[in-house]
């Protein structure tokens, strides 16, 4: 359970330190954008997500059994961050994320890190299908523009969306759309660089330079704080503890699977071998961390440590500097970050769905065995439809119940998708 960053110091130069620096850099600019998106998603305020990549950030990359790790707030989280708020509200998220922290913690110091090759491929994709549906479905309001509330139910929101077609805004729509172009272009153009914050950062000076009609996070909620909250507990009661349970356990759940399945891409991309229990205490720290400064859930990012890697990285100290510039962006630079348009981040996210869905492997899903194919349609439909424990619950004991009938099955080959 040694921290990754004790075996990588010795014999640290300082070209590993540059390379480090760059990339932690180039990595804060694409989790920049991306963390203010999800945390508005997820019905949370916009500055919570920047607490979280600071705080978490640092956390994972300090504590974690990854080399090039990069850890904040997931898309894979939105779903459930956006129903533990409308149903308990923010503290309530706080204490479930706390709770979920301290359940990490203690499955790491079990040596529980390997259990997730028990979960089976089909219920992860099914169940990531799913999310990246929710999440593409939650921004076509704020990418269309439309002022109308919502629910929050996928076939209840299209249907409201199609009835409110006709207050679509054509410059919100048009800024949606153009961003999307510019992160495709960016993305093939030049992939070591950050081209998300380029995208969306030019969109957005677009719309403050012609004053176009189109909602800003300033706009809507306000000035983004310029400092980090106080460290502090929320209200813990046994009830309450009884109540968030089931949330909490499903926060760790997806922040242990997802921190893994990251940390094996990585070492698939960097030839390494990441330490699972260590990687799983990081991210229960992690979460308690993000709890006490009333941050949101985190776990390893697949995408981002695939751009951390890319950039160059060579240890987890990329994965600091990453933190720490976010930190000196949200304490020097908030009031820009505050300017950003609400229809370019939708479309950030809505693309970071389409990459989650990884559509590449589609096809190859149509040549598994029917069992898996059946497993992952119903995971998918279970998620979008129903609740995400009763998709996860549904699924992994049907799953492990198939895995069961045989064995030998060989591991998944996980690649990276560009979220």
């Amino acid at each position: 359970m040694k921290p990754k960053i004790l075996s990588t110091l010795p014999g640290y130069r300082a070209s590993d330190f540059a390379a480090d620096v760059f990339a932690g850099l180039t990595v804060a600019m694409v989790a920049l954008p991306l963390s203010l998106a999800i945390a508005i998603a997820s019905g949370a305020e916009p500055a919570t997500g920047l607490v979280t990549a600071i705080v978490a950030g640092f956390l994972i990359s300090l504590l974690g059994g990854s080399r090039v790790q990069i850890g904040g707030p997931t898309g894979a989280f939105i779903v459930v961050v956006f129903g533990v708020i409308a149903e308990y509200g923010y503290d309530g998220l706080v204490l479930a994320t706390l709770m979920a922290g301290v359940i990490l913690v203690v499955a790491g110091f079990l040596k529980a890190g390997r259990l997730v090759s028990y979960v089976p491929e089909p219920v992860i994709n099914g169940f990531t299908i799913g999310i990246a549906v929710i999440i593409a479905t939650s921004q076509l309001r704020d990418l269309l523009g439309i002022g109308a509330d919502v629910p929050a139910e996928v076939l209840p929101k299209l249907a409201a969306l199609w009835e409110a077609r006709g207050q679509t805004v054509p410059a919100a729509l048009a800024v949606g759309l153009v961003t999307m172009v510019l992160i495709v272009v960016f993305r093939r153009a030049a992939p070591r660089l950050p081209g998300l914050i380029v995208a969306v950062g030019l969109t957005s000076a677009a719309v403050a330079l012609m004053a176009l009609p189109v909602d800003t996070i300033v706009s809507r909620f306000g000035d983004l704080p310029a400092r980090l909250p106080a460290p502090a507990l929320p209200e813990i009661t046994p009830a309450r503890l009884v109540e968030l349970l089931p949330s909490a356990l499903i926060i760790a759940f997806l922040a242990g699977v997802e921190s893994l399945l990251s940390a094996m891409v990585a070492d698939r991309m960097i030839d390494d071998r990441h330490r699972p229990n260590a990687e799983i205490l990081a991210q229960g720290a992690a979460n308690i961390g993000s709890a006490l400064f009333a941050g949101l859930p985190a776990t390893g990012a697949i995408a981002r440590t695939a751009t951390n890697i890319r950039a160059g990285a060579r240890s987890p100290v990329a994965g600091i500097v990453h933190a720490l510039a976010i930190l000196v962006i949200l304490l020097v630079a908030s009031p820009l970050a505050g300017q950003l348009a609400m229809p370019a981040l939708a479309a950030l996210l809505i693309l970071t769905a389409w990459n989650m869905s990884e559509p590449h492997r589609w096809r190859g899903y149509l040549k598994d065995r029917r069992s898996d194919q059946v497993l992952m349609g119903l995971t998918l439909v279970l998620t979008v439809l129903a609740d995400l424990t009763v998709a996860i619950g549904v699924g992994v004991a049907l799953g492990l119940a198939l895995r069961l009938r045989r064995r030998g099955v060989p591991p998944a080959d996980w690649t990276p998708p560009e979220r």
